[in-house]
């Protein structure tokens, strides 16, 4: 029985997809369902152990753990300043390299290259800024601007501690979003500026006339997309201040990573994974429900 063409095609069309599918199964697909198994378990790693089955125990001791709200409180604050942060900085940069003609490259370059540099790196780095009392922040703010009369303990008090964070996600970020914005504006016609400009429009109305509705669902696209990177903070969190000061900078993941590996509290760590899924899900669909038009959501 001879194969036709197309169906040949197909078959190794499959053939390819295969190894990279064999990998993904193994690699992510098998871990998340491993990882919801333990999530009703009292889960034990050594070796001969019993693991007890506790239902829903795990995921109910979520909803009544004081610091669980701490951290789902810092982890939505964080949120809420580094994605409007990033977006309005970024798309500001982005108008600004939209207009010039020469050195776009360059100055492009330089914006991305904090988004190309390790979170370890700058996180250890952005701790040192805002060290108490000898930090370069500190130094600046009370010898050269002399705005504060002595050094403000940034990392000791909990008022403070989560501003380095919230600095360093914002700067971190500005690369990718601008990059996004300026692909987007490149692709508006120039003419529709210059229309605009014969009927008298300033800039302010040709930017929220012709260039915010027509890159609309780039700015969906890179909300959405922020907002899940935001409720998945935690490396600058754990190198900068671990959670502390009496851990009033938990977030969700730093909190989930102390509770898994600190305590070998495997179940209940697994359980805030997936509150965390479920909470990044439902705002992502929200996001997306909302602020696109009904003719974009497919």
């Amino acid at each position: 029985m001879k194969i036709n063409q197309k169906k040949q095609q197909a078959l190794v069309a499959y053939l390819f997809i295969l190894p990279g599918l064999l990998l993904y199964i193994i690699f992510l697909i098998y871990p998340i369902l491993k990882a919801l198994q333990i999530s009703f378990y009292e889960w034990n790693i050594m070796l001969g152990s019993q693991n007890i089955f506790v239902g829903m125990a795990n995921y109910e001791r979520a909803l009544s753990d004081p610091i669980v709200g701490v951290a789902l409180k810092n982890t939505t604050l964080y949120t809420i300043v580094t994605v409007p942060g990033q977006m309005v900085i970024a798309l500001f940069i982005a108008l600004l390299l939209n207009k010039i003609t020469k050195g776009k490259i360059f100055f492009r370059t330089i914006y991305y290259i904090p988004v190309v540099t390790s979170w370890v790196v700058v996180s250890l780095l952005f701790r040192y800024l805002f060290q108490s009392p000898k930090g370069i922040i500190n130094f600046i703010i009370v010898n050269v601007l002399g705005v504060v009369q002595k050094p403000i303990p940034w990392l000791q008090e909990a008022s403070t501690a989560f501003f380095p964070i919230l600095s360093l996600g914002i700067w971190k970020g500005i690369g990718w979003t601008m990059v996004i914005f300026l692909a987007a504006l490149e692709t508006i016609s120039p003419d529709l500026y210059e229309v605009a400009e014969i009927d008298g429009a300033n800039g302010w109305q040709k930017l929220t006339g012709i260039t915010l509705p027509l890159i609309r669902p780039t700015l969906v696209f890179t909300s959405v997309m922020l907002m899940i990177g935001g409720f998945n903070v935690f490396i600058s969190v754990f190198l900068i201040t671990q959670g502390g000061p009496l851990q009033r900078t938990e977030v969700i993941l730093s909190y989930m990573y102390r509770q898994a590996f600190n305590y070998l509290d495997f179940g209940y760590g697994a359980a805030l994974s997936f509150i965390l899924t479920i909470i990044i899900a439902v705002l992502s669909f929200l996001q997306i429900r909302f602020l696109r038009k009904p003719e974009e959501i497919v």
